[in-house]
This record gives C-alpha cells, sequence and structure tokens, in this order.
C-alpha cells in the first residue's frame, strides 16, 4: 500500500493527486493508494480519500505503507521517518497557490541533502523517482531539535 499525506493546511494540493493518478494508469503504482486528503476535495475510483484520522490509525497506516509521498510539512515526514518509511516529498507552491510562502521547498532541501527522503520538484517525473525508490537507502533520522531550530531562526529571521 502507498500513502498519500497532504497535511491539514487549507489550501487543496490536488496537483500532487493527479501526479499519482498518472503513476497509477503507466503502471508504475500498482498497489493500494490510501490518501489523507484534510482539506484537498478531490474525486478518484482510483485512490482511497480520507479527511482525516486520528493519531493511533495514522500510525497504523504509516506502518503498513511500502513508501510515503507527501506534502512537505514536517510533522508528516518526521513522523514517516520515524518509521523507517522512504519518503517522496512535494513542496506546496505559493505560485499554484497551495501555500502562502515556499518554505516547504527550504526545508525539504536541506532534508534531502541530510539523505533522509527525496524531494519531488515541479519539473521532476514522479513515475522515475518511485522506481528509483528500490535503490534508496535513507540515512536513519535522529531528531536533532537544537539545529532544526537554528535552521527556523535563521529561515524567520531573513
Amino acid at each position: 500500500m502507498i500513502l498519500v499525506l497532504l497535511g491539514t493546511h487549507e489550501l487543496p494540493f490536488t496537483r500532487l493527486l493527479r501526479m499519482v493518478e498518472k503513476c497509477i494508469d503507466n503502471g508504475v503504482i500498482q498497489e493500494e493508494v490510501m490518501v489523507q486528503g484534510g482539506n484537498t476535495k478531490y474525486y478518484s475510483n482510483k485512490m482511497e480519500i480520507f479527511d482525516y484520522l486520528g493519531y493511533t490509525q495514522m500510525e497504523s497506516i504509516i506502518n503498513d505503507a511500502n513508501y510515503i509521498l507527501t506534502h512537505g510539512g514536517t510533522g508528516s515526514i518526521v513522523t514517516c521517518l520515524k518509521h523507517q518509511k522512504k519518503v517522496i516529498a512535494f513542496p506546496r507552491l505559493k505560485k499554484y497557490n497551495e501555500h502562502n510562502d515556499d518554505h516547504q521547498a527550504e526545508i525539504l532541501n536541506v532534508m534531502q541533502d541530510e539523505g533522509y527522503i527525496k524531494v519531488f520538484n515541479e519539473h521532476d517525473d514522479l513515475c522515475s523517482l518511485i522506481k528509483e525508490l528500490d535503490n534508496f537507502k535513507p540515512n536513519p533520522f535522529h531528531s536533532d531539535n537544537d539545529s532544526m531550530l537554528e535552521i527556523i531562526r535563521d529561515f524567520i529571521s531573513r
């Protein structure tokens, strides 16, 4: 099973779901796809979409997932990494009216540079990134609150 996490932000993120459907249509994704859609309203007969689940239910689904496709929210990513899951993260972008700014892109680049995740940038091919996951060995994630706080402070002070 593949899990797609869109988070709880009030703006929709349909761009990611359209790409996932394309990979299903191309046969790259052949497993069941479950989507935590949050505030993104989307209909698909190719994916099971639910709005929200409680933390315990979500942890159970994360444990069952082979890999995770997620928005750039740090809560979603860190939870998946703590469960030792391979993650492809997609930043919500301001120019598509998916977020208020592009902070997710900046955070994801740091996490990719550290070897924790793969990042989908808007001109990448999702199907190709998924095919690369078999060979991707993410670095073990260890919470380093001091470093993360420094990154956040640096970002805010700009």
